[in-house]
């Protein structure tokens, strides 16, 4: 990720935010997707190398039931996503991970699926959870109807008339998606089949790669239920219009945790995107071409804006703050650049004391974006290896241990673990579905369940034991008379080396939003729309104005 000279990397130093600053809940969950999410650049690979697309199987009834096919040709694989459409009744949709049927369910198939492939994926797919696949397969994701958009748009295409914008604005998406499993769930092929494919090699491109196949997917059946209907006075959406539908999804619990089991990796995507924030700021000038691209992303922001709905106490006031924020950056940008050198530090530098934290942030994704030139290649930097970090160096004198307490550590130290609101929660494992949940430690059980995922107060622990210490000045000597800080030793020996790894704030709070987790992680991805339904699960909206397969293959951009 290095990039220049010494003394370059030295003045770059004067750009670089401080992880103190950036690792805080509060600011984390104010993210924006940018042209580092992995959706994005999944788009610009599938343009760059010339993949083809076509739909080789579509046997689907007059009432929405049957299966596709949708492939993906690339230089050297094929990638085809297996779609089944169902007739589910009304009473039996939900978006709960607990629900066992839905409006359609999919697959990744690695390669072209023979019939038998077909039937054999026919029988499972549709099961989810209960059914079984093979490592040909490499997905597994269902996903239910917006009933009031799904219908709306059918009945209007079907009469001969386009969709109204304002039913399209207000929700987006004509499905969402409940869950999208990969590495190796429920028997599909493990990450380790995919890591040396350079178009899989990347953070979560197997998994963005089936969504946007899904969304061609989406607006084909609502044609397709329209000519049904409607016969000769059926009539295809406008091109316009195909482009307000994205993928909807609804993410809870089961995801928020992800960040914190995988602190090399969150390091990785927070450093990839801070390196981009500095070299933007760090240009001695402004070129034209990048100011007019500034220009069309703040118009797009403000397009975003207007069609973001929420209800949620939290993201309404965000929404007025981003609101505000946006005037702020056009009444901004209309003095801007000057002559002062290095424009876009300094209108970085006005943001953060001008702006919101969601127009702080809103702001990072506009000025990276015309800059692809000079930050896209990051992209390839958002992997991450993290059976390397697994080893805990046991030589490690504990006076480096003290001291890396104090300094990455010190927000953790600040709290008073006493406190009843400090440690107020605890996550745990649901027995139904195996995936993380949330529990109230003093009216809930199950404590005695309880994940290590209260670093603040295993950092808290770790730090008084060893204050206390009075034997061999060694690590390896400690954690002979302390095995149970082995787990926060080997984290505090990562952030040594990956200084973006810990979210800096006490996942255990009463006042702890998982949410913030959530959209972190969801604006890496490239995720929209934010709508939180509570403090522990969120709606968003993928791939809205992204082009399809047959735009990328008439030549337009991502």
């Amino acid at each position: 990720m290095a990039r220049g000279s010494a003394e370059q990397q030295m003045d770059l130093a004067a750009f670089r935010r401080d992880p103190a600053t950036v690792m805080r809940l509060d600011r984390m969950g104010s993210a924006h997707p940018t042209r580092l999410s992995f959706l994005r650049v999944l788009l610009r690979r599938l343009k760059d190398e010339n993949w083809k697309f076509d739909r080789p199987v579509w046997t689907i009834d007059a009432k929405g039931v049957g299966r596709a096919v949708y492939r993906a040709i690339g230089p050297e694989r094929t990638y085809s996503l297996v779609a089944f459409a169902h007739d589910l009744p009304a009473e039996m949709r939900s978006d709960r991970v607990i629900a066992t049927a839905w409006d359609a369910t999919f697959t990744l198939f690695d390669g072209t699926p023979s019939d038998a492939d077909l039937d054999r994926l026919q029988a499972n797919v549709p099961l989810q959870e209960a059914g079984r696949i093979s490592p040909k397969e490499l997905s597994l994701s269902r996903a239910n109807r917006s009933v009031r958009l799904f219908e709306h748009v059918v009945g209007r295409l079907a009469e001969g008339r386009q969709p109204d914008t304002e039913e399209l604005d207000a929700v987006g998406y004509l499905m969402r998606t409940t869950a999208v499993y990969g590495s190796g769930k429920f028997g599909a092929a493990d990450r380790s089949v995919l890591q040396n494919r350079a178009e899989a090699r990347g953070p979560f491109q197997i998994e963005m790669l089936s969504v946007w196949l899904t969304r061609a997917f989406t607006v084909d059946l609502v044609e397709h239920l329209a000519a049904g209907r409607g016969g000769k006075a059926a009539v295809k959406m406008a091109p316009e219009l195909r482009l307000r539908i994205g993928v909807g999804n609804s993410t809870g619990l089961g995801m928020a945790p992800f960040l914190i089991r995988h602190p090399v990796l969150l390091n990785n995507w927070m450093m990839a995107r801070e390196e981009a924030l500095c070299r933007v700021r760090s240009q001695k000038s402004a070129l034209p071409e990048a100011i007019a691209g500034l220009h069309v992303a703040l118009a797009n922001a403000q397009r975003t804006y207007e069609t973001w709905r929420s209800t949620h106490p939290i993201q309404v006031r965000k929404l007025e703050e981003l609101g505000r924020d946006l005037q702020a950056i056009r009444s901004c940008l209309e003095a801007w650049p000057g002559q002062e050198a290095y424009p876009w530090d300094m209108l970085w530098r006005w943001g953060e004391s001008s702006l919101s934290l969601e127009g702080q942030e809103m702001l990072l994704s506009l000025i990276l974006e015309p800059h692809g030139e000079l930050v896209d290649g990051l992209a390839d930097c958002m992997d991450a290896d993290e059976g390397a970090s697994f080893h805990i160096d046991g030589s490690m004198p504990l006076g480096q241990v003290r001291r890396v307490l104090q300094k990455e550590y010190d927000w953790a130290l600040a709290v008073d673990y006493d406190d009843p609101d400090a440690i107020a929660r605890f996550w745990y494992v649901s027995e139904e579905k195996l995936e993380p949940r949330l529990g109230e430690r003093f009216s809930e059980t199950g404590g005695s369940l309880e994940m290590p995922l209260c670093i603040g107060r295993l950092a808290a622990e770790m730090a008084r034991d060893v204050s206390e210490w009075q034997g061999e000045d060694t690590l390896a000597a400690f954690l002979l008379a302390h095995p149970e800080h082995r787990f926060m030793a080997r984290r505090l020996q990562v952030i040594i080396r990956h200084p973006f790894a810990e979210v800096r704030d006490n996942l255990i709070a009463a006042n702890m939003l998982p949410i913030d987790l959530l959209r972190c992680k969801l604006a890496f991805f490239g995720a929209s729309h934010f709508d939180p339904r509570s403090d522990r699960w969120v709606r968003i909206c993928l791939f809205q104005y992204a082009p399809y397969p047959q735009d990328l293959m008439a030549g337009e951009s991502s």
